[in-house]
C-alpha cells in the first residue's frame, strides 16, 4: 500500500562540489507539476522513463541550465511516488539555484535518509535494503561492497521471510492443536513441529555464527603486531602502511599505546595495530599499555609476532610464546632484522601458520601483504555459502530469536502449548523487526489457508 504524503520533497542526488554533472531529485504528489513549472512545460509533455532535454527557468522565467529531465511515474519509482530527476551541469551554485527554484514553486528540502525512508513507507524496499543503502554507500572495501550488493538484492529478506513464514505456519498448528484439542489431531503433529523447530534453530544459529565470523568485513580484519621492545615493530607497521605512522627508536619502550591504521589487502579492509613492547617493567604508564596489547592479542585476526633474529630469545620472548600458543586465530612469525647475523634461526615452540626471515629496513612489504591476505581469504571462504547480517541491530534481532526458539523447545516437549505458542510469536516478532513488522493476521491466513473449501 502507498502512503499519502502531502509535500514534495527535493535534494541534491550527487556529492557536493564541481563535477561533469548532478543529479537533483524530487519526489512527491506535486513533483510532476513542479517539475513543469522549472521547465515551463505543458501537462503530458514529459513521457514517463524518457530522458528528455529541456530548458530550466527560474521563479522569476530566467533561464539557469540546459538538463536532461526524466519523471518516474508513481508507483514505477525508488520511492513509490512520483519522482522527477533534473541532471544539470555539475556546478555548485547551478545546483542551488536549481534546488532554490522548486522550493520557490512549492517543493521542500529532503530531510537525511527521507527518500529512503518514504521508499520503506510505500513498501518499495525492507529495512534489509534501507541499512544495506546506508552501508554501501560508505563501505571502505571491495569486499564490503559486494556482501551488501546481495543485502540489497534481497538475500537477506528472502531468508528472513522463509524463516518468517515456517514459524508463522508452525504457530498456525500449534493455534489449531490448542483450539481443536478434542478433535482428531495427527498424534505426531508435536513431532513434526519440533523437528520444523530444530532446522529452523539450526538455520538461525548459522546465520548468527558466520555473521559474527564475517563482520569485519565491514569494519575491519584487525592485524596486530606484537613482540618485546625494540624487536621492529613500529618499523614492520610503517612499512605495511607506506608511510612513517609510527615513532621509531632505539630506546625501549618507545611504543606505549597502541598505534593503527586501515589498508586494503586484496578485497579486505584490514585495521594494522602497532602494540607496546611486551616485557617486565615497574613503569605505570607502560604497563597499561601492556595490558592493552593482551586485549589487543584476544581481539585479533591475525598476529604477526616479531622477534629479533641478531639476538637470543629472552625470557620477554618466551612469555610472549605462552601467551600466543594459547591465540586461537592466526600466527604469522616474523624473525626479524634479517640484514643482520643470526642468532635463531627458527621458533619451533610457537604455534604459527608461517615463519620467515624479515628485514623492515631493506625488505620489501610484499611477502607480508601475500601472507595475511592468503590467510583473510580462508577466513572468508569458511564462511562463505549464505547470507550475513550486517549491522549490530541484526545481530541482536536474531541472538532474541534464537533465544525465544530454544526456550520454546522444552515446553513444546512437555506438551505446554500455549507457552510454546508465546515463545513462537516472540520468535516471529523478533526475526520481522529484521526485515518488516509481523502482524497477527499472517498467522490467521496461514491457519485458516489448510481448512476445507466452505469450512
Amino acid at each position: 500500500m502507498v502512503v499519502e504524503l502531502n509535500d514534495t520533497i527535493v535534494s541534491i542526488a550527487t556529492p557536493h562540489g564541481v563535477g561533469a554533472i548532478s543529479i537533483i531529485r524530487l519526489s512527491g504528489s506535486q513533483a510532476l507539476e513542479l517539475a513543469l513549472k522549472v521547465t515551463k512545460l505543458k501537462k503530458g509533455t514529459l513521457k514517463p522513463r524518457y530522458a528528455h532535454l529541456k530548458n530550466l527557468y527560474n521563479y522569476h522565467g530566467k533561464l539557469i541550465d540546459k538538463a536532461i529531465v526524466i519523471y518516474f511515474k508513481a508507483p514505477n519509482s525508488f520511492t513509490g511516488e512520483d519522482i522527477v530527476e533534473f541532471q544539470i551541469h555539475g556546478g555548485v551554485i547551478i545546483a542551488q539555484l536549481v534546488i532554490k527554484t522548486v522550493l520557490d514553486f512549492g517543493g521542500r528540502l529532503a530531510q537525511p535518509g527521507e527518500f529512503s525512508k518514504r521508499a520503506f513507507l510505500n513498501g518499495k524496499i525492507d529495512l534489509t535494503e534501507a541499512e544495506a543503502i546506508s552501508k554501501i554507500i560508505e563501505a571502505k572495501s571491495e569486499e564490503a561492497v559486494l556482501t551488501l550488493s546481495r543485502q540489497l538484492n534481497g538475500e537477506l529478506k528472502k531468508f528472513v521471510q522463509k524463516v518468517r513464514t515456517n514459524l508463522i505456519d508452525i504457530l498456525a498448528h500449534s493455534e489449531v492443536a490448542i483450539d481443536y484439542a478434542e478433535d482428531e489431531i495427527p498424534p505426531n503433529i508435536e513431532e513434526k513441529i519440533l523437528s520444523r523447530l530444530n532446522v529452523i534453530i539450526k538455520k538461525v544459529s548459522k546465520l548468527l555464527k558466520n555473521s559474527k565470523k564475517r563482520n569485519r568485513v565491514f569494519d575491519g580484519f584487525r592485524v596486530a603486531i606484537v613482540g618485546r621492545p625494540n624487536v621492529g615493530k613500529s618499523s614492520i607497521l610503517n612499512l605495511l602502511l607506506n608511510y612513517d605512522r609510527a615513532i621509531v627508536s632505539n630506546i625501549a619502550g618507545t611504543t606505549r599505546d597502541s598505534v593503527e591504521d586501515y589498508i586494503n589487502i586484496g578485497t579486505h579492509l584490514v585495521k594494522i595495530i602497532d602494540t607496546a613492547g611486551i616485557r617486565e617493567t615497574d613503569n605505570l604508564v607502560e604497563k597499561i599499555g601492556i595490558e592493552k596489547t593482551l586485549k589487543m592479542i584476544e581481539n585479533a585476526d591475525i598476529v604477526l609476532a616479531v622477534f629479533d633474529r641478531s639476538e637470543d630469545l629472552q625470557n620477554d620472548d618466551k612469555k610472549l610464546i605462552k601467551t600466543l600458543n594459547k591465540f586461537k586465530g592466526a600466527i604469522i612469525t616474523i624473525l626479524n632484522k634479517n640484514d643482520l647475523p643470526a642468532k635463531i634461526e627458527t621458533i619451533p615452540e610457537l604455534k604459527s601458520v608461517n615463519e620467515f626471515p624479515f628485514s623492515a629496513i631493506n625488505c620489501s612489504d610484499e611477502i607480508l601483504i601475500e601472507e595475511i591476505e592468503k590467510i583473510l581469504t580462508k577466513i572468508n571462504t569458511s564462511s562463505e555459502g549464505g547470507s550475513i547480517l550486517s549491522s549490530a541491530r541484526q545481530i541482536t534481532a536474531v541472538e532474541k530469536t534464537l533465544v525465544s526458539l530454544k526456550n520454546a523447545k522444552p515446553v513444546l516437549q512437555s506438551g505446554e502449548l500455549e507457552l510454546f505458542s508465546f515463545y513462537i510469536n516472540e520468535a516471529i516478532e523478533h526475526i520481522s523487526s529484521i526485515s518488516r513488522q509481523y502482524t497477527f493476521n499472517e498467522m490467521l491466513d496461514s491457519m485458516f489457508s489448510n481448512f476445507c473449501l466452505g469450512k
